[in-house]
């Protein structure tokens, strides 16, 4: 079944953003990031030890973790606890991607640096929120190195951002809730940089295969969200 056309936005623009950064007292960088309805609290933790493929080496590491809420779904999920969970490793190693495309590691030789990525509230496109929320986190970390002394170098390489896009009959929308996404016949989720350079698209076609023309208006259109997200996201840090 079709959800019903777009009253609040046109199909080419995202839903609302809000972010507040500096949440979480006790966190060097955090963030409280709402997409729409869809809700996300994402927090950076620093380890004064190296992962241990990265011993010896020049620069640290980041890892990212993801996790939902019981609750953050209209019905309750049980509590993820499984740590090969499918979904939940696929979705993780995505966002250290994201955000170790973000950072100069070169900065944080010998430590691990975690981004923990929590669902607090979820209307579709969590992963995509997930990544502008850890972005916001981590641009939160870096400017409090930045003003401690810490640093005298801003840590981070490039502005990240992600969103999602999906094709619903013929017509091409981009930020899916999840009334959307769940009738969408191919989407991508869409990672890259407020210069348009990508870093990730995953998605794939659900009611049998598209067209490439059809892939690369996905793709185009969600470059440009992810830029039109990144712009509110910078103009609200």
């Amino acid at each position: 079944m079709t959800p019903p056309p777009r009253t609040d936005r046109d199909t080419l623009t995202p839903r609302p953003l809000n972010v507040r950064r500096g949440v979480n007292p006790h966190a060097p960088g955090s963030a409280h990031l709402r997409l729409g309805r869809t809700e996300i609290l994402a927090t950076v933790s620093v380890e004064d030890k190296p992962a241990p493929h990265m011993r010896g080496k020049k620069e640290g590491w980041l890892t990212a973790e993801y996790a939902m809420l019981p609750r953050a779904t209209t019905d309750r999920q049980a509590r993820e606890r499984n740590l090969q969970n499918g979904r939940r490793h696929e979705i993780q190693r995505l966002l250290g991607r994201a955000f170790r495309a973000a950072v100069d590691l070169r900065h944080f030789r010998g430590q691990t640096l975690y981004v923990d990525c929590d669902v607090l509230v979820a209307d579709g496109g969590t992963r995509v929120a997930s990544v502008l929320a850890g972005y916001a986190a981590l641009h939160d970390f870096a400017d409090r190195l930045i003003q401690s002394g810490k640093l005298s170098e801003w840590p981070l390489l490039h502005t990240v951002g992600a969103a999602s896009v999906g094709l619903i009959g013929d017509e091409l929308r981009v930020d899916l809730d999840y009334a959307e996404d769940r009738v969408a016949r191919a989407d991508l989720n869409v990672v890259a940089t407020d210069a348009g350079l990508l870093i990730e698209a995953q998605g794939g076609a659900e009611e049998g295969p598209i067209s490439s023309a059809e892939y690369v208006r996905l793709l185009t259109a969600g470059v440009e969200a992810v830029g039109a997200l990144l712009r509110e996201l910078h103009r609200q840090l």
